[in-house]
Protein backbone atom coordinates (compact mmCIF):
# COMPACT_ATOMS: atom_id res chain seq x y z
CA UNK A 1 0.00 0.00 0.00
CA UNK A 2 1.76 3.17 -1.72
CA UNK A 3 0.67 6.01 0.42
CA UNK A 4 0.19 9.15 -1.86
CA UNK A 5 2.78 11.25 -3.18
CA UNK A 6 3.03 15.15 -1.90
CA UNK A 7 2.43 15.83 -5.35
CA UNK A 8 -0.63 13.67 -6.12
CA UNK A 9 -2.02 15.29 -2.96
CA UNK A 10 -0.64 18.66 -4.17
CA UNK A 11 -2.81 17.78 -7.27
CA UNK A 12 -6.08 16.52 -6.13
CA UNK A 13 -6.25 20.12 -4.40
CA UNK A 14 -6.21 18.53 -0.78
CA UNK A 15 -4.17 21.60 0.31
CA UNK A 16 -6.99 24.09 -0.14
CA UNK A 17 -8.50 24.92 3.20
CA UNK A 18 -11.46 27.26 3.89
CA UNK A 19 -11.67 31.33 3.58
CA UNK A 20 -9.62 32.99 6.35
CA UNK A 21 -12.35 34.90 7.86
CA UNK A 22 -14.44 31.36 8.06
CA UNK A 23 -11.55 29.15 10.32
CA UNK A 24 -11.01 27.59 13.59
CA UNK A 25 -8.01 28.55 15.24
CA UNK A 26 -7.62 24.88 16.57
CA UNK A 27 -6.21 24.37 13.17
CA UNK A 28 -3.40 26.32 13.09
CA UNK A 29 -1.19 23.98 14.22
CA UNK A 30 -2.35 22.38 10.68
CA UNK A 31 -2.13 25.46 8.43
CA UNK A 32 0.87 26.07 6.23
CA UNK A 33 0.62 29.67 4.88
CA UNK A 34 -2.32 31.84 3.80
CA UNK A 35 -2.92 32.72 0.16
CA UNK A 36 -5.32 35.56 -1.20
CA UNK A 37 -7.66 34.91 1.67
CA UNK A 38 -7.50 30.82 1.71
CA UNK A 39 -5.83 28.98 4.42
CA UNK A 40 -3.33 26.42 2.78
CA UNK A 41 -3.02 22.97 4.48
CA UNK A 42 0.29 21.82 5.61
CA UNK A 43 0.53 18.73 3.33
CA UNK A 44 3.52 17.23 5.18
CA UNK A 45 1.01 17.30 8.23
CA UNK A 46 -1.71 15.55 6.23
CA UNK A 47 0.65 12.84 5.06
CA UNK A 48 1.88 11.65 8.73
CA UNK A 49 -1.50 12.20 10.36
CA UNK A 50 -2.86 9.60 7.15
CA UNK A 51 -0.18 7.07 7.95
CA UNK A 52 -0.94 7.28 11.46
CA UNK A 53 -4.73 6.77 10.91
CA UNK A 54 -4.18 4.14 7.62
CA UNK A 55 -2.21 2.12 10.51
CA UNK A 56 -5.51 2.22 13.14
CA UNK A 57 -7.88 1.28 10.56
CA UNK A 58 -5.91 -1.55 9.34
CA UNK A 59 -5.42 -2.90 13.12
CA UNK A 60 -9.45 -2.97 13.34
CA UNK A 61 -10.11 -4.37 10.27
CA UNK A 62 -7.63 -7.28 10.95
CA UNK A 63 -9.19 -8.13 14.39
CA UNK A 64 -12.46 -7.95 12.81
CA UNK A 65 -14.04 -4.67 14.17
CA UNK A 66 -16.30 -2.72 11.81
CA UNK A 67 -16.09 0.70 10.70
CA UNK A 68 -19.16 2.83 9.65
CA UNK A 69 -18.35 5.24 7.27
CA UNK A 70 -20.08 8.53 6.86
CA UNK A 71 -20.80 10.93 3.86
CA UNK A 72 -23.62 12.90 3.27
CA UNK A 73 -22.44 16.03 1.08
CA UNK A 74 -22.60 15.29 -2.80
CA UNK A 75 -19.12 15.27 -3.82
CA UNK A 76 -18.95 12.64 -1.37
CA UNK A 77 -21.75 10.55 -0.61
CA UNK A 78 -20.44 8.28 -4.11
CA UNK A 79 -16.92 8.06 -3.33
CA UNK A 80 -17.31 6.57 0.62
CA UNK A 81 -20.68 4.58 -0.48
CA UNK A 82 -18.40 2.44 -3.25
CA UNK A 83 -15.69 2.56 -1.13
CA UNK A 84 -17.15 1.34 1.75
CA UNK A 85 -19.08 -1.05 -0.08
CA UNK A 86 -15.48 -2.56 -1.77
CA UNK A 87 -14.16 -3.22 2.35
CA UNK A 88 -18.32 -4.96 2.85
CA UNK A 89 -18.34 -1.81 5.70
CA UNK A 90 -21.56 -0.34 6.76
CA UNK A 91 -22.02 3.62 5.77
CA UNK A 92 -24.55 6.03 5.53
CA UNK A 93 -23.85 8.49 2.73
CA UNK A 94 -27.81 9.60 2.45
CA UNK A 95 -29.11 10.78 5.65
CA UNK A 96 -28.47 10.72 9.37
CA UNK A 97 -31.07 10.05 10.94
CA UNK A 98 -30.92 11.14 14.91
CA UNK A 99 -30.30 7.68 17.17
CA UNK A 100 -29.29 5.88 14.40
CA UNK A 101 -26.17 4.52 16.73
CA UNK A 102 -27.83 5.81 20.26
CA UNK A 103 -31.37 4.11 19.14
CA UNK A 104 -29.86 1.27 17.26
CA UNK A 105 -32.46 -0.91 18.66
CA UNK A 106 -35.33 1.25 16.86
CA UNK A 107 -33.09 1.35 13.79
CA UNK A 108 -33.23 -1.96 13.44
CA UNK A 109 -36.68 -2.08 13.48
CA UNK A 110 -37.05 0.18 10.34
CA UNK A 111 -34.95 -2.60 8.84
CA UNK A 112 -36.27 -5.10 9.44
CA UNK A 113 -39.87 -3.53 8.65
CA UNK A 114 -37.84 -2.30 4.97
CA UNK A 115 -36.88 -6.18 4.40
CA UNK A 116 -40.71 -7.22 5.42
CA UNK A 117 -41.79 -4.65 2.48
CA UNK A 118 -38.96 -6.36 0.35
CA UNK A 119 -40.39 -10.01 0.64
CA UNK A 120 -43.69 -9.25 0.50
CA UNK A 121 -42.91 -7.45 -3.25
CA UNK A 122 -40.89 -10.27 -4.21
CA UNK A 123 -44.04 -12.83 -3.11
CA UNK A 124 -45.45 -13.10 -6.50
CA UNK A 125 -48.12 -15.54 -4.98
CA UNK A 126 -49.04 -12.41 -3.14
CA UNK A 127 -52.22 -10.93 -5.23
CA UNK A 128 -54.28 -9.80 -2.36
CA UNK A 129 -52.42 -6.39 -2.88
CA UNK A 130 -53.58 -3.91 -5.66
CA UNK A 131 -51.40 -1.94 -8.07
CA UNK A 132 -51.71 1.50 -5.83
CA UNK A 133 -50.53 -0.50 -3.00
CA UNK A 134 -47.71 -1.92 -4.45
CA UNK A 135 -46.93 1.46 -5.58
CA UNK A 136 -47.05 2.90 -2.16
CA UNK A 137 -44.80 0.15 -0.63
CA UNK A 138 -42.07 0.22 -3.42
CA UNK A 139 -41.70 3.61 -2.58
CA UNK A 140 -41.76 2.97 0.85
CA UNK A 141 -39.16 0.21 0.68
CA UNK A 142 -37.23 3.14 -1.91
CA UNK A 143 -37.33 5.58 0.94
CA UNK A 144 -36.00 3.15 3.35
CA UNK A 145 -33.10 1.87 1.36
CA UNK A 146 -31.77 5.25 0.44
CA UNK A 147 -31.11 6.07 4.90
CA UNK A 148 -30.49 2.16 5.94
CA UNK A 149 -29.55 0.24 2.52
CA UNK A 150 -25.95 0.79 3.99
CA UNK A 151 -26.54 -0.63 7.52
CA UNK A 152 -28.86 -3.18 6.97
CA UNK A 153 -26.31 -5.90 7.63
CA UNK A 154 -25.07 -4.16 10.59
CA UNK A 155 -26.04 -6.12 13.95
CA UNK A 156 -24.29 -4.72 16.74
CA UNK A 157 -22.66 -1.05 16.84
CA UNK A 158 -19.62 -0.86 15.22
CA UNK A 159 -16.39 -0.16 16.85
CA UNK A 160 -15.23 3.13 14.68
CA UNK A 161 -16.36 5.41 12.27
CA UNK A 162 -14.59 7.67 9.30
CA UNK A 163 -16.36 11.06 8.63
CA UNK A 164 -16.07 13.28 5.75
CA UNK A 165 -16.49 16.63 7.08
CA UNK A 166 -17.44 16.47 10.84
CA UNK A 167 -19.27 19.99 10.18
CA UNK A 168 -21.88 18.40 8.61
CA UNK A 169 -22.26 15.33 10.09
CA UNK A 170 -22.12 16.74 13.48
CA UNK A 171 -24.79 14.59 14.73
CA UNK A 172 -22.60 11.76 13.81
CA UNK A 173 -19.87 12.84 15.57
CA UNK A 174 -21.64 13.50 18.89
CA UNK A 175 -23.13 9.39 18.97
CA UNK A 176 -20.15 8.10 18.42
CA UNK A 177 -18.30 10.21 21.90
CA UNK A 178 -21.63 9.38 23.40
CA UNK A 179 -21.05 5.85 22.69
CA UNK A 180 -17.13 6.06 23.05
CA UNK A 181 -16.61 4.76 19.42
CA UNK A 182 -12.97 5.64 17.57
CA UNK A 183 -13.27 8.67 15.45
CA UNK A 184 -11.34 9.36 12.11
CA UNK A 185 -12.03 12.27 9.90
CA UNK A 186 -10.85 14.38 7.48
CA UNK A 187 -10.56 17.69 8.57
CA UNK A 188 -10.77 21.16 6.54
CA UNK A 189 -9.72 24.51 8.29
CA UNK A 190 -13.44 25.66 9.48
CA UNK A 191 -13.41 22.87 12.19
CA UNK A 192 -12.10 21.37 15.44
CA UNK A 193 -10.30 18.48 15.12
CA UNK A 194 -10.30 17.98 18.78
CA UNK A 195 -13.65 16.56 18.14
CA UNK A 196 -12.53 13.42 16.46
CA UNK A 197 -9.60 11.18 17.84
CA UNK A 198 -7.69 11.06 14.17
CA UNK A 199 -8.00 14.24 12.45
CA UNK A 200 -6.42 14.38 9.19
CA UNK A 201 -6.09 17.91 7.55
CA UNK A 202 -7.64 18.06 4.07
CA UNK A 203 -9.84 19.75 1.97
CA UNK A 204 -13.22 18.06 2.85
CA UNK A 205 -14.87 19.94 -0.44
CA UNK A 206 -12.75 18.60 -3.48
CA UNK A 207 -14.06 15.19 -5.41
CA UNK A 208 -10.33 14.21 -5.84
CA UNK A 209 -9.13 15.29 -2.12
CA UNK A 210 -11.66 13.35 -1.14
CA UNK A 211 -11.13 10.35 -3.16
CA UNK A 212 -7.47 10.47 -2.79
CA UNK A 213 -7.61 10.49 0.92
CA UNK A 214 -10.72 8.18 1.22
CA UNK A 215 -9.31 5.20 -1.16
CA UNK A 216 -5.62 5.04 0.64
CA UNK A 217 -7.93 4.56 3.84
CA UNK A 218 -10.00 1.88 2.20
CA UNK A 219 -6.98 0.18 0.62
CA UNK A 220 -5.28 -0.15 4.30
CA UNK A 221 -8.57 -1.73 5.62
CA UNK A 222 -8.42 -4.19 2.67
CA UNK A 223 -4.79 -4.96 3.79
CA UNK A 224 -5.85 -5.77 7.44
CA UNK A 225 -9.44 -7.59 6.15
CA UNK A 226 -6.98 -9.98 3.82
CA UNK A 227 -4.50 -10.63 6.73
CA UNK A 228 -7.24 -11.53 8.83
CA UNK A 229 -8.30 -13.95 6.08
CA UNK A 230 -4.52 -15.40 5.94
CA UNK A 231 -4.38 -15.72 9.81
CA UNK A 232 -7.66 -18.14 9.48
CA UNK A 233 -6.67 -19.90 6.58
CA UNK A 234 -3.16 -20.69 8.61
CA UNK A 235 -5.20 -21.90 11.64
CA UNK A 236 -7.29 -23.68 10.01
CA UNK A 237 -4.30 -25.13 8.24
CA UNK A 238 -2.59 -26.12 11.12
CA UNK A 239 -5.66 -27.59 12.64
CA UNK A 240 -6.59 -30.17 10.16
Amino acid sequence: MSKPTYKELLDAGVHFGHMKRKWNPKMSQYIFAEKKGIHIIDLNKTQSELEKTAKVMKDLAKSGKKIMFVATKKQASDIVKSAAESVNMPFVTHRWLGGMLTNFSTIRKSIKKMEKIESMLKDKSLTSITKKEKLTLERERNKLEKVLGGIRRLNRIPAAMYVVDIAKEHLAVKEAQKLNLRTFAMVDTNVNPNDVDYAIPANDDSTKSIEIITNYLTQAIKEGLEERANKKEEKEASAS
